[in-house]
């Protein structure tokens, strides 16, 4: 269980969580990246860009 950064929910995971996993907190819907596997961590996932081709 972690707290989400967007709206300090706990997020709770059926299984242990890979690093860069993309979860959704439950609460407030935002997309979570799992930065750290131990200790737990998780940051607001970013935004995809377009590259426009560069």
């Amino acid at each position: 269980m972690v707290a989400c950064p967007e709206c300090v929910a706990n997020v709770e995971f059926a299984e242990k969580p890979e690093l860069n996993e993309i979860i959704e907190c439950g609460d407030c819907a935002g997309e979570l990246e799992v930065i750290s596997v131990d200790p737990l961590v998780v940051a607001v996932a970013p935004e995809v860009e377009e590259d426009w081709g560069e």
